[in-house]
């Protein structure tokens, strides 16, 4: 155990079981339609074999989606669904069709409806910078004359075929077998299995925004923009460029006028892996919303170091410089991992305390805040790749009914790190995921509020006021192991909505804050 953990286990394990029996009574909400604003990323070969091939499949989500709704999530991000040679399905072959190993069409609508039906929206995969070298159109490209030509990007005898892309690796590829014409390199600047699609030809635009159009027309809410920067954003030398800073960003005020006709209100969130987050404020009104990398960076770093990293200072800058920029409206995409990136228990390595803070801290965020599937289980994973998207884990022991087999794990989680396991404890992490987004749904200033710095905590503690049309809460939680007392403002800041653990009181003009505790004050 680390210091301070273990002697206040046993009230912790009281503290999760009282506020689990509150959060049930809070996911139905009057009416049944509280909200919580969480989306629940998924790779759909991990979820659920709903057939017995080793392969997640549409049908496992649909068989799962009441597990989501009982964890309090409002929507879902189907990683790519379209035909793909790859295991991952980032090189399309397809834009409206779906991978057959997932399902068919029907399989699809089928799972929409049931989605709805469960106030569960559904957002997909969008893959626009590029294509699968064997999709139809490049292998049509191929031909100097064919119409697709122009699709794709082609090295001229002056382009620099040494160039680096955007993403680190070479921008230019060439064909195999020595085709089309004396000059057959083509950009692709992730790898050359997926050649970049050409966005200064009008054909390939309303192709696009035709493709956006049809999936709406489906039923989906949405998109999850793959790489959005890098419509433009192609070679290293474009990486802090303005000029190509404006040309990604008409792109997608064009796609999203498109897609509009469809849907006016279908909810575009971007891929836009910046360092600072500074640099997404200019995509706020081209885009609903974009995932913030850095913040995810600065909230593990928290935890993981048991100290306030400047993060209420941080985020109040960027909320008013989104409410700036999309002239008034705030949406964020707050997420701790994803599919590209170390699961979180294995970059807090391990630390059962420090992944629920640092959980804490996300689900008391404004927005949209996204778990990455396992996550709520503490999950580990490490690159490459194929470990941080290994099967979804429903069972203590292997080989349970619709586990998927197409890849086995490597992190060496045991038989509690499972659904079955940590549905069964209150004290679970699972259940602490379900305490928080339960939490959302009670207190509307967690999904809207205005956010504001709040200073007067101490170095151990991160705070922040969220201030809505019904008032103010105070959001502190309690990075360290030691029990924190803060001094709360006369005449305010008076009633303990919601805490973490069953000790937290306020007296005289005090919060008592207990080790890795989080509380709500009104």
């Amino acid at each position: 155990m680390k210091r301070g953990f273990k002697g206040w286990w046993p009230l912790f394990v009281l503290g999760c079981a009282l506020a689990a029996c509150a959060t049930t009574q809070a996911l139905a909400g009057p009416g049944g339609k509280a909200t919580s604003g969480v989306y629940y990323e998924i790779f759909v070969r991990s979820w659920y074999d709903s057939n017995g091939d080793g392969i997640g499949d549409l049908n496992g989500v649909t068989a799962k989606l009441d597990y989501l709704k009982w964890l309090g999530v409002d929507g879902i991000w189907l990683m790519p669904i379209n035909p793909s040679p790859s295991y991952h399905g980032y090189d399309v072959t397809d834009y409206y069709g779906i991978n057959p190993q997932y399902g068919s069409m029907a399989d699809f609508r089928r799972l929409l409806r049931a989605a709805h039906q469960r106030g569960i929206k559904l957002i997909m995969d969008l893959v626009p910078n590029h294509s699968s070298n064997e999709s139809p159109w490049f292998k049509a490209a191929r031909d100097p004359h064919s119409a697709y030509r122009d699709w794709y990007e082609w090295a001229t005898p002056d382009t620099d075929r040494k160039a680096i892309s955007a993403t680190g690796g070479p921008a230019w590829h060439e064909l195999p077998d020595g085709q089309s014409g004396p000059e057959p390199y083509y950009k692709g600047i992730f790898v050359a299995q997926m050649p970049d699609l050409n966005y200064d030809n009008p054909a390939v635009r309303k192709e696009m925004i035709g493709i956006g159009k049809f999936w709406l027309k489906q039923g989906v809410d949405g998109f999850r923009l793959d790489a959005a920067q890098h419509i433009y954003d192609d070679l290293e030398t474009d990486w802090d460029s303005p000029t190509v800073l404006a040309k990604n960003l008409d792109w997608w005020r064009e796609f999203d006028r498109g897609v509009a006709a469809v849907n006016p209100q279908a909810w575009l969130v971007g891929e836009v892996a910046r360092q600072h987050a500074d640099e997404l404020v200019p995509w706020m009104g081209a885009l609903d919303a974009v995932f913030n990398f850095p913040l995810a960076e600065r909230l593990i770093d928290s935890a993981r170091q048991e100290r306030d990293r400047d993060l209420g200072a941080t985020l109040e800058r960027l909320d008013k410089a989104y409410r700036a920029a999309a002239r008034g409206r705030f949406d964020d995409a707050p997420f701790l991992s994803n599919h590209d990136q170390e699961r979180v228990m294995s970059q807090l390595d391990g630390n059962p305390a420090h992944m629920r803070t640092a959980a804490a801290m996300l689900l008391t965020l404004p927005g949209h805040p996204f778990v990455y599937y396992g996550e709520e289980l503490g999950m580990r994973g490490q690159k490459p790749d194929e470990h941080l998207r290994e099967p979804m884990r429903w069972y203590r022991a292997a080989g349970g009914k619709g586990e998927p087999t197409w890849e086995g794990w490597s992190a060496g989680d045991g038989a509690a790190v499972s659904v079955e396991a940590e549905r069964a404890d209150p004290a679970s992490l699972l259940h602490w995921y379900r305490m928080l987004i339960g939490w959302r749904r009670d207190i509307p200033a967690l999904r809207v509020g205005t956010l504001r710095n709040w200073r007067a905590a101490g170095p151990a503690v991160a705070a922040w006021e969220l201030v809505d049309a019904r008032g103010t809460v105070l959001v502190l939680h309690n990075l360290s192991g030691t029990a924190q007392t803060v001094a709360l403002p006369e005449g305010g800041f008076r009633t303990l909505l919601r805490h973490s653990r069953p000790d937290t009181a306020i007296a005289d003009g005090k919060l008592l804050l207990p080790p890795y505790a989080s509380a709500i004050v009104q």
